[in-house]
């Protein structure tokens, strides 16, 4: 998500950390700031928009020399992209500035009881609260290390946090919580970055914090603390990759990176949607409980791996709610006349939050008094500033042309739709959607165990370089899965692909089967309406034609083993939520066969990120 950059030595601190946040400019952000300390005061500036906005007004407004600075690109979550919003936030007599990566799930308390003492913020931020907070401890009487270990201690939610003092001319301080931080090791300077692009030019030497550590860069060291003060180990590494792999954490494409974050991306995306109480809560929803119950009919707009999402999402509103659920492709629904009224949703799933398709239709659909719900990645962005409501994916940016966090945390935002609007409705006990929401929770280390299997999957990959045609089959929730994974072959590997609802395959696609075809088959988890045994047929009807059959099936469902010439097991969860799962070894083998084949996985031919023109 966001960029941060720190450093404290002999070098001009503002010339570092404006290089460092350009190396980090890959990651995706809004807005730029900077903070130097100077002779006992906080020098800042900060705007919106490109690094280059910021490099003018440095230009128009000097900073003064100094050889200690942090710095901050923002990938907006708690308020709009603008000046304001943007970092360094600093406390009310600048004394502490502040950048942060990540989310504050317990801001608002913090910041009620700030206000309560009369302290006046002035953005949106969660950031801005935790500046306040570090200011107080400071102005006590405690080192700024010391502050930022009491601070944390009272925060919830995931973040990085990266201070200076202005009366400390020789200290710059970081926390980490479930969110990226590495220290650069220098000779009489010391860096940090959210990663180590961010100093590879200067240093190769590196550490890497562990969880809940707190550290205080020095001239001449690093010490790392826990929260709770006492001392604690890093972990030192040297970097051998060049600027490129280091943007990329070692990995060769971006898309590969983007898949290995997807258990942060869904963890992240998860955060703050539950009050002290347990009740669901969402970003951004400015419609009342009493217009969602007044809603009998939900209509589902989007493109791309968005619809598909957006096909999961029916399954599970459908399931939770009992409303029922259209879902439409985006530059398919004005032509046909939709039924519009006041009693509908129209949710438009749009990861850029620009996708003109999808932005017509919205504005039809308001025409016609529909109250529209946005589901998005992209904080400002034209979609959800014209939609009654919006839920933030907080994927972070996404730099491969292929979706893959990105479609994991609509995912994780349909979910959390179908949940919400169960609670609304009591359409579900508060003991079921708490169950639901904890299995939720647990699907990161589901994901990260799908992802220590990555070599079969790439064994596999490359022994399909020649294929030339590629079938997928799903049930149920694994149906648009099936969908997804034929999707990423079309756009990385070039190759025929099509993803099928197995029920169908006797009414004309089993013709197209033949001797040695790849067939890769979802398989639903054991227990439910017989899905599973239904797509055990499905799947011998394909072998017996000759199919190769590929099978993604949860470990320890021997009842698939005779089947499956290729066996790739999947963690234990619910039918719904298999998705989650299900689609990453898809992602894996695409991205590996279009390496393999000598494709350029992050820019696919023909294809943007964002489609803004219908």
């Amino acid at each position: 998500m966001c960029g941060i950059v720190g450093y404290i030595g002999s070098r001009p601190a503002q010339d570092v950390v404006v290089e460092g946040l350009r190396r980090l400019e890959y990651r995706g952000y809004d807005s730029a700031g900077i903070a130097l300390v100077d002779d006992g005061a906080l020098a800042t500036r900060k705007r919106a928009g490109k690094l280059a906005n910021l490099e003018k007004l440095v230009a128009e407004e000097p900073l003064p020399a100094a050889s200690l600075g942090i710095g901050h690109t923002r990938w907006a979550t708690h308020g709009a992209p603008n000046d304001v919003n943007a970092h360094p936030h600093v406390g009310a007599s600048r004394r502490v500035a502040l950048v942060h990566n990540g989310i504050i799930e317990n801001f608002a308390d913090l910041r009620a009881r700030l206000e309560a003492d009369d302290h006046v913020l002035v953005s949106e931020t969660d950031t801005e609260t935790v500046a306040h907070l570090l200011e107080l401890q400071v102005e006590s009487g405690e080192d700024l290390t010391t502050a930022m270990q009491r601070v944390c201690a009272m925060l919830d939610g995931a973040f990085t946090l990266v201070a200076v003092d202005a009366h400390d001319p020789d200290r710059v301080v970081a926390a980490r919580r479930n969110s990226p931080l590495v220290v650069g090791l220098g000779e009489g300077e010391n860096f940090l970055g959210s990663d180590v692009a961010a100093f590879i030019e200067h240093t190769r030497e590196a550490l890497e914090l562990g969880q809940d550590q707190v550290v205080t860069l020095t001239r001449d060291g690093v010490d790392v603390t826990g929260f709770d003060g006492r001392p604690a180990e890093a972990t030192q590494f040297h970097v051998d990759w060049d600027l490129s792999a280091a943007e990329k954490d070692g990995h060769d494409w971006f898309m590969r990176k983007e898949i290995f974050e997807q258990p942060r991306a869904v963890a992240d995306s998860l955060l703050g949607r539950r009050t002290r109480s347990g009740a669901l809560q969402l970003d951004e929803m400015r419609l009342s409980d009493q217009e969602l119950r007044d809603i009998d009919k939900i209509i589902i707009i989007a493109a791309g791996t968005s619809f598909y999402a957006g096909m999961v999402a029916k399954y599970a509103i459908e399931h939770w709610c009992r409303i029922p659920v259209e879902v439409e492709l985006s530059s398919e629904f004005r032509y046909r006349d939709p039924i519009l009224d006041y009693s509908t949703l129209v949710v438009a799933i749009s990861q850029s939050g620009e996708t003109a398709d999808t932005l017509q239709a919205i504005r039809h659909a308001r025409s016609q008094r529909s109250k529209v719900l946005a589901i998005c990645n992209t904080n400002g962005s034209t979609i959800p500033r014209e939609s009654d409501a919006v839920i933030y994916t907080h994927a972070g940016p996404e730099i491969g042309v292929a979706s893959t966090k990105g479609f994991l945390t609509q995912l994780v935002a349909c979910y959390l739709l179908a949940l919400y609007l169960a609670q609304v409705k009591g359409t579900r006990y508060g003991d079921e959607i708490t169950q639901v929401m904890e299995q939720l929770e647990a699907v990161p280390d589901q994901i990260e165990a799908v992802l220590g299997r990555c070599e079969q999957v790439y064994e596999l990959a490359r022994t399909h370089v020649g294929t030339r045609s590629v079938l997928f089959l799903g049930r149920h929730a694994g149906y648009p899965v099936a969908l997804e994974g034929a999707l990423k072959l079309k756009e990385l590997a070039y190759l025929h692909a099509e993803g099928f609802a197995a029920g169908e395959l006797k009414h004309g696609p089993i013709a197209l089967v033949e001797e040695g075809l790849p067939v890769l088959c979802v398989v639903p988890p054991r227990g439910r309406d017989q899905l599973h045994g239904k797509m055990l047929s499905g799947i011998q009807e394909v072998r017996a034609r000759g199919a190769v059959t590929i099978c993604l099936a949860e470990e320890g469902d021997a009842t698939i083993t005779p089947y499956a010439d290729v066996l790739i097991p999947l963690p234990r969860v619910p039918v719904l939520l298999q998705p989650l799962v299900a689609v990453v070894p898809l992602q894996l083998f695409a991205c590996e066969l279009a390496s393999a084949m000598g494709h350029d996985v992050d820019q696919p031919r023909n294809l943007a990120k964002s489609v803004t023109v219908e």
